[in-house]
């Protein structure tokens, strides 16, 4: 059973559901809650969420979860985390990043509701949606309450691009049928996983969802009066959050996203790319709202470290133009042609990322690329009409 209000706010001052949970006190009171949170769980005030909850009378913070990149977000990409002690508050922290990805009934013992609060990027492939959902399905198993306190979808809520996740190819980075740009915040997202029966086993979760005051759906995340915090290393701001659904697709290959860099996604390349050639093929192609200029890098981890890198950095003309998942697939398709000797998959990770291996096969055979984008295109109506029947904010 999921519970919702909407309430409404001046534009530009949007508050989250933890700047909201105050008017909620009856779910909390007398009840000991387990948090899933990370480094951005601050309300409007710059108080951290165990302590909003700590001043609220008859409530008991009983322990911390934290997810990939962990409870302070510095931890790099993929890095498993131990569970620790929480060196200020001495509540265990239990990491759903390391040995296990759900919480285990041990670890919920000692609470009664389980309160999500992590900020999310807006795409399918960011494991924090998957942390809340497995953790759902922990909280109906051991009969909690679950309670989403909702943030907004960085790159707003209106724009739905990219193909629909085949189910043989689920996993941590993408667990349901869903599209990569998929416009739905957290506590939506958590509605459509509970109420489509998405959860292992089918579970319903209790499921209550704490809305936002004030947000709408075309907002990005910079007219929202909000504080962006990175949600990890390399998710630096908002500009970059707007083409992560696109050049996060990089992750696959052996071309540098420049993780490293002041710019991670905003720019990429290699050794051995010409960074003069790659921009001009890439402005050839007239990628809607994208253009390109060539720039060397080194980046200090992941791929290439400590070596230069040549390659194009983007400058995006009209964000609300944007389709950076189909512009990924091209930068990728141009990048595999040009350079058939040096260019390398990461078959397994690319295909996950994409949620299909038609991508990466219609490259590799020099398919149509413009047909199977019409083909998801076609998958997405489906899609959209079940999305608008979980949705908690207007446009």
């Amino acid at each position: 059973m999921t519970h919702f209000v909407m309430l409404s706010c001046c534009y530009g001052s949007v508050k989250t559901g933890l700047d909201c949970a105050g008017a909620y006190k009856d779910v909390f009171e007398g009840r000991r809650l387990g948090i899933i949170a990370n480094h951005t769980a601050y309300d409007r005030d710059g108080k951290f969420i165990v302590d909003v909850f700590r001043s609220m009378a008859g409530v008991k913070v009983t322990a911390l979860f934290s997810p990939e990149h962990g409870l302070w977000g510095t931890a790099p990409d993929a890095v498993k985390i131990d569970h620790q002690t929480h060196p200020v508050y001495n509540l265990p922290i239990y990491s759903l990043y390391g040995k296990t990805q759900k919480p285990t009934s041990d670890m919920l013992r000692n609470i009664d509701v389980l309160i999500f609060d992590i900020q999310d990027i807006g795409a399918r492939f960011y494991t924090y949606i998957y942390t809340m959902s497995l953790a759902m399905e922990a909280a109906s198993e051991n009969g909690k309450t679950f309670v989403v306190l909702d943030r907004p979808n960085p790159i707003n809520g209106k724009s739905v691009q990219g193909n629909i996740l085949e189910p043989a190819l689920a996993s941590f980075v993408g667990l349901y049928p869903i599209p990569v740009r998929h416009g739905m915040t957290a506590g939506e997202l958590a509605k459509m996983f509970n109420g489509q029966g998405w959860l292992a086993g089918h579970v319903k979760a209790e499921l209550i969802v704490i809305p936002m005051e004030g947000w709408r759906r075309r907002m990005w995340y910079d007219r929202t009066g909000l504080r962006f915090i990175k949600p990890p290393p390399n998710m630096p701001d908002l500009e970059t959050a707007a083409v992560y659904p696109g050049l996060c697709l990089l992750e696959g290959t052996n071309v540098s996203e420049a993780r490293g860099t002041t710019m991670p996604f905003r720019q990429f390349g290699a050794p051995w790319i010409d960074s003069k050639l790659l921009a001009e093929r890439l402005n050839a192609l007239n990628l809607s709202a994208m253009c390109f200029e060539p720039v060397r890098f080194t980046p200090t981890s992941s791929k290439y470290r400590g070596r230069e890198c040549h390659g194009v950095r983007i400058l995006v003309k009209d964000r609300d133009r944007l389709e950076p998942y189909s512009s990924g697939v091209r930068i990728v398709n141009e990048i595999c042609r040009m350079y058939p000797d040096q260019f390398e998959w990461k078959a397994a990770h690319f295909d996950r990322l994409c949620g299909t291996s038609k991508i990466r096969n219609a490259i590799t055979s020099h398919s149509s690329l413009a047909v199977l984008q019409n083909k998801w295109q076609a998958e997405l109506e489906s899609f959209l009409k079940i999305r608008a029947g979980y949705f908690i904010y207007p446009d």
